[in-house]
Order: structure tokens, then sequence, then C-alpha cells
């Protein structure tokens, strides 16, 4: 039996994979030590203050943290002079955060899963974090040196995390979230998103890419079947989070040979006050059953990270993923569960 990590390579690049891939079973997400350095809301607290001046809250039952935008929060108060604002922050980590996360990574396993890099907020959010999503899109509109120039000093910063990263902690897979639209569109018509966005992400990934990453694994938990020619050009190989709107079974049929599409499970199907495990366990079979491949596919809450927000819904996912993979390619538990590290659930409440 193949590995988890074999067989997600088999998966995304269109070879023999042995049985379904089982949500981020094959995916260990880790951490450059900049995300220990910049405060970050938690679960139910109060406002954050994040190193780029953005304040962040996290409510109860949601699944992160998002920010505040009332007007004496929001970073940046004029856009054309927004380089009075935003104040990229400092990469000059204390060696004892790398001393801490070199001995994270080492600890991963490398053999049965991908060592990912994850990165948030991504360009686009960014961009809106720092000046409040409905002005961020007007911005687009009627400010697009502005915008350009700002999107330019943010991917010059997550350069500089790259090199660091890549230098150090040896990835061999980046997770990096930019949700690009909502349930039903996405936030810009195809030749506006690939004016802004393609060339900065062709840099950042192209960049993992040529120092040691196999895999540019992208979440955007919302429509997009309109822009994955350009996150094919842009490098991505996986899209987590590729919601049921976008026609999942269509798409791998017209892409499954240059994307993944990781989702077609939405957290609104299973993620709720009162879900059962029947809900969940019918919600996994009719994912793998709608779209039928074993490559260009990986049924997976759209969540963007291990876990849910009302605890268990994952692991019953999870069970019943397995349970279709020992009902229809011979596994056993035993074997599954040999061929994949322990399960670490790194959001939400999920049980382990």
């Amino acid at each position: 039996m193949l590995t988890a990590k074999q067989n997600m390579h088999e998966c995304v690049f269109n070879g023999k994979p042995d049985r379904y891939v089982n949500q981020y079973e094959a995916i260990t997400l880790l951490f450059h030590p900049f995300m220990f350095t910049s405060p970050s809301a938690q679960l139910g607290g109060p406002p954050v203050v994040n190193a780029w001046g953005v304040t962040n809250v996290w409510p109860e039952g949601t699944p992160g943290g998002f920010p505040v935008h009332t007007p004496d929060k929001i970073v940046i108060k004029d856009i054309e002079h927004w380089r009075d604002y935003v104040h990229a922050p400092s990469l000059d980590i204390p060696q004892g955060l790398w001393d801490m996360a070199m001995g994270m990574w080492a600890a991963a396993d490398g053999e049965r899963s991908y060592k990912a890099a994850f990165w948030a907020p991504g360009l686009f959010e960014q961009t809106h974090h720092l000046s409040e999503i409905q002005n961020a899109l007007i911005y687009y509109m009627e400010y697009e040196d502005e915008m350009h120039d700002l999107i330019k000093y943010i991917k010059d910063f997550e350069l500089e995390v790259a090199m660091s990263c890549c230098d150090k902690l040896h990835p061999d897979a980046i997770f990096h979230h930019d949700d690009w639209g909502s349930e039903t569109n996405s936030f810009f018509r195809p030749s506006v998103f690939e004016d802004f966005f393609l060339e900065p992400y062709q840099e950042i990934y192209g960049y993992y890419k040529s120092h040691g990453c196999e895999l540019a694994i992208h979440h955007s938990d919302a429509y997009g079947a309109n822009i994955v020619p350009t996150m094919i050009e842009m490098g991505i190989n996986v899209w987590q989070g590729c919601m049921h709107s976008n026609n999942v079974p269509e798409l791998v049929k017209k892409y499954g040979d240059k994307i993944t599409f990781m989702g077609e499970i939405d957290n609104k199907f299973v993620d709720f006050e009162g879900w059962t495990p029947e809900i969940c366990h019918k919600a996994a079979i009719d994912a793998i059953e709608s779209v039928n491949s074993l490559t260009g596919f990986i049924p997976c809450i759209t969540q963007g990270g291990p876990g849910s927000v009302y605890p268990g819904t994952y692991r019953h996912l999870w069970e019943a993923i397995d349970q279709y993979n020992i009902d229809h390619f011979g596994c056993t538990q035993e074997e599954l569960d040999a061929n994949r590290p322990p399960r670490v659930i790194m959001f939400g409440n999920e049980e382990t």
C-alpha cells in the first residue's frame, strides 16, 4: 500500500492512487516562526492587533478570526497615500523562535505526509484586511496603480518569508490561504483577477517550487470555476476549499489532469448545530460518488485546515472516507493508519 504522501502524489500528478486521499491525511501544516510573533485572535477572546496593525476577533461558532473594520480600526485611511499607513512587520526573528520552529519541523513525519508551510492571509485578503473589503473592491476599480503597488509590497514581504522558510525549514509543499470569491461568484471577473494576481502568485509559488516544494496547495473556500485557468498558470497544484457550487465533477473532467480539486464537502452541509454522524457519512459518500475520480480530486471539508467548528464532524467525515476505501479498495483500517502520520488536528475543537 502507498503511504498517504505517495497516494496524494499519485492523485495530484495523474498517476495510480490505490485509494481516495482522506482530506488532510497527507498534509502536515507547519509554521514559519514569524507566525509566532504576530498576535492572533483566540476563539471567543477579545480583539487582537496583529503585526500589520490589523485588529482581528474570532467569535464563537465561526471557523477563524476576521478583521474588525469599524472606521477607527481600518489601517489604510487614504488609498492614495497607503505607504503612510502600511508598514511590513520585521522579519528579524529571535533565534529561540527559529529553534522552536525547526524542532517542530524536524518532528513532523515527512515520509508519510507533506511538510507544508502554512501561510495566511494571502495577497487579496491582506489588501482587504488593511482597508476593509468593500473599500478594497472599490479601490481595485478606481485606484489600479495604487493596488498594484500595494500587492507588490505585500508580495515582496511574502517572498522574504519564503526565502528564509526554504533556507531553514525545507518545506516540500506550500499551503497558502487567499479567498477569492463568495459561494456563487468570484470577486473579480477573470481578466481583472489575472491582471492583479497572476504574476505575483507565479513569483511566490515559483520560488517555493524552485526551492524544494513539490506542491502548491491553495485554499479558497469559494466559487472560482471561472478562474481555474489562471490558477493553473499560477502554478497551483491543488485547489483546496473547492465548494459544491463550482460543479466539481465537471471541473475534474475538464481540468483534473492539470489541477486537483480538494473539497466538495461544504461546511454548511455537515458543520452545524444538530449535525449527526449519518449526515457526515452521506456527505462524504455523495462527494466521492458524484465526482467518481481517484485522480484530480480529494474529498474534503472545505474549511482551510483539518478540523471543524462543531467537534466531531471532521472525524466522522474521515471515518466515512476510510470505510469507503476499505469497502472498495481492499484496505484494512490497520493498513490505512500505518501509512499516514497520527491525526493531528490543528484548527477548531476537533477530537484527535
